[in-house]
């Protein structure tokens, strides 16, 4: 069913750095694939076949330098079915737009980067600058392969262009605890709450009111994310983002957002949210995920599942006994006079085509590999038993999962942050931040009042670049 062959190569990373090439082979699934109409390209007819494609990135997601890491199994189906090979150009994480920017200039671009938003970030403006190239005549997202994926990629679009192949999208924050510390205060389990459909703003507003207590420093609320979480993602609402139309608008005013604000700024001003003395950016143990949560001194700790899965000692001592069912994790709550859906904010994993790319067909090519495989079941399986063998997660984990990740395929939201211009992202930040950070010194309705009339108008000079783009086919410069 599966084999893992580990052996040593010269690779073309670092000098003298030595990878381990870690490869994956799997049972046969074409043919199961392929009666759902999901085919890879046949080997002898592939033009991308035999070569080389440029990776440019401050890490190399293909090649392993250590035998534990992740399996890259598109890869595998790339260089072992295709004959294909991967460079490596290294960047700095800081540096990586200047650099491109060079080559680019320089005619001698890489071929492909990473795709994302937040801090990966590079749409639209350094699309606009030309640092990318559109990717619809390699990407056919109407092909049963890639169908799934075309919502998501409807976030990087210009007008008809799209720049981001999206092999995947996941969920990003969660709402992790421990059920042993919430029995202790007498609430009711979250995850049976969802199931119930009885998970909403209230019943989390009320949890972290009853629970906090600053004289023993016990506070409900810490990390970076509970702002994000409850009003950017759990509303199914941004603060900017695409109308149907392409255009970028502000959601400034939008009521639920105001709702989930007007929560948050009761939140901090009760006491609910980790500070020290005045200092609200601050977290315990230097912001560790999960710090306090096994104590009883943190009811959530807001994040991402690689937030909680570590070795089993570390979940251990952080969030509490895995394997005796503290750990637990649950959808972000509902708004409960909403739309009676569960947001989850969509994170895309995929590549951006950079522009003046040599090998475009087999950026493509690679790309097709990871998507088959996303989709294969055997790999499915395996990344299930290791969440199971290797990490402990129960069965309600790993249906939880399955629960997370219907939900944001259901329902795709994503929220642009890191490329929309200097001035827009302060003006953004001033706003996503302004509450918690600011330790409820200024109410929404006072940050509104501060930073809508600047945030709006950097909204339409951004769209005013992107139509002349749009009617002109000349990139910003």
């Amino acid at each position: 069913m599966s084999l893992i062959m580990v052996f040593a190569l010269v690779g073309c990373g670092k000098k003298k750095r030595e990878i381990i090439k870690l490869t994956l082979s799997t049972e046969d699934a074409e043919a199961i694939m392929a009666a759902a109409g999901i085919r890879l390209p046949p080997a002898e007819s592939t033009a991308a076949a035999g070569t080389t494609i440029k990776w440019f990135s401050w890490y190399d997601s293909f090649h392993n330098y250590e035998e534990d890491e992740i399996v890259n199994t598109g890869y595998f189906t790339f260089t072992e079915k295709y004959g294909c090979e991967i460079e490596w150009i290294e960047t700095d994480y800081f540096e990586r737009t200047n650099d491109l920017a060079k080559l680019v200039l320089a005619s001698t671009s890489p071929d492909f980067s990473p795709c994302g938003t937040s801090n990966t970030a590079v749409f639209p403006y350094s699309c606009l600058k030309g640092m990318y190239q559109p990717i619809d005549d390699y990407i056919d997202y109407t092909d049963p392969l890639w169908a799934e994926m075309q919502d998501a990629s409807e976030y990087f679009a210009l007008g008809d262009k799209h720049f981001a192949i999206v092999t995947d999208v996941t969920f990003k924050d969660v709402v992790p605890y421990n059920r042993r510390v919430m029995d202790e205060f007498g609430f009711d389990d979250p995850a049976e709450l969802y199931l119930n459909d009885e998970w909403t703003w209230d019943v989390f507003y009320n949890m972290c009111m009853d629970f906090s207590d600053g004289d023993e420093n016990r506070y409900a609320l810490d990390g970076w994310y509970y702002v994000n979480g409850l009003c950017e993602q759990s509303t199914g609402r941004t603060i900017i983002q695409k109308d149907e139309d392409g255009n970028f608008v502000s959601n400034i005013d939008d009521p639920v957002i105001e709702v989930a604000e007007n929560i948050i700024y009761d939140l901090v001003k009760n006491n609910c949210t980790y500070r020290e003395g005045t200092n609200f950016w601050a977290g315990r143990r230097d912001m560790e995920y999960g710090a306090g949560v096994k104590e009883g001194l943190c009811l959530f700790w807001i994040c991402d599942k690689s937030g909680f899965t570590h070795p089993v000692d570390e979940i251990n001592n952080i969030w509490g006994d895995i394997e005796a069912g503290e750990l637990m994790f649950c959808p972000l709550p509902r708004y409960q006079d909403g739309d009676g859906i569960y947001y989850l904010n969509a994170i895309p994993s995929g590549y951006m085509m950079c522009y003046g790319a040599e090998n475009p067909e087999g950026v493509a090519l690679l790309s097709a590999c990871e998507r088959f495989k996303l989709l294969d079941p055997t790999v499915v399986d395996i990344d299930r038993k290791q969440l199971q063998e290797t990490y402990k997660w129960t069965d309600e984990m790993l249906a939880m999962l399955d629960t997370c990740n219907d939900l944001v395929h259901q329902n795709t939201v994503m929220f642009y942050t890191g490329d929309l211009g200097q001035k827009l992202n302060d003006a953004y930040n001033r706003i996503d931040w302004g509450i918690n950070r600011g330790g409820a010194n200024s109410s929404w309705a006072q940050l509104k009042e501060a930073n809508k009339e600047s945030l709006e108008y950097c909204i339409e000079e951004l769209n005013a670049v992107i139509a002349d783009y749009l009617e002109s086919g000349e990139l910003a410069g």
